[in-house]
């Protein structure tokens, strides 16, 4: 959809041309409807959202299993606010605590615990199958490069800034 041009002066938008905007459009919707059916899984599976699994993960993969929050909440492309309410979450369901960190004494730590880790071992296997057949088993290895080449791109450029 084409709104009509202003009167003005203002510079004219830089419309989507029809192949700009089926791109755009598959990938929103697809991008939307793969995240919503990977969080069903991971909820009706594993009693964790997809967020949550994300923190598992991330904290699972660092070393000594903890991060600072500022580094968790760069990592899951999360605001500290919600990252802290996520965190509240997982150690009321004793997968994650929360320390000062030793180093400095100003950050807090994010640690997962034995508890967290179990859970997670748990839902991996799942969320895995469900990661290849809604996404890597539909595509050839040369689209799966494409996607991450794109992608990291993308993320470069984007990343920090506000566009």
């Amino acid at each position: 959809m084409h709104p009509e041009p202003s009167s003005g002066g203002a510079t004219e938008p830089r419309w989507l041309n029809a192949a700009q905007q089926r791109a755009w459009r598959a990938y929103m919707d697809g991008h939307l409807r793969l995240n919503t059916a990977l969080n069903r899984q991971l909820q009706r599976d594993s009693d964790l959202s997809l967020a949550e699994y994300r923190i598992l993960v991330l904290l699972s993969e660092a070393q000594g299993h903890a991060l600072r929050m500022s580094e968790l909440a760069d990592g899951v492309l999360s605001s500290r606010s919600r990252l802290t309410h996520q965190i509240r979450r997982l150690e009321a369901q004793h997968m994650v605590r929360r320390n000062s960190c030793l180093e400095d004494g100003r950050g807090v730590m994010a640690e997962l615990t034995e508890e967290g880790l179990r859970r997670l071992r748990s839902a991996a296997p799942g969320h895995v199958e469900a990661v290849h057949r809604a996404f890597v088993d539909l595509l050839t290895p040369t689209e799966l490069e494409v996607l991450s080449t794109a992608f990291d791109r993308i993320d470069k450029q984007v990343a920090g800034q506000d566009i």
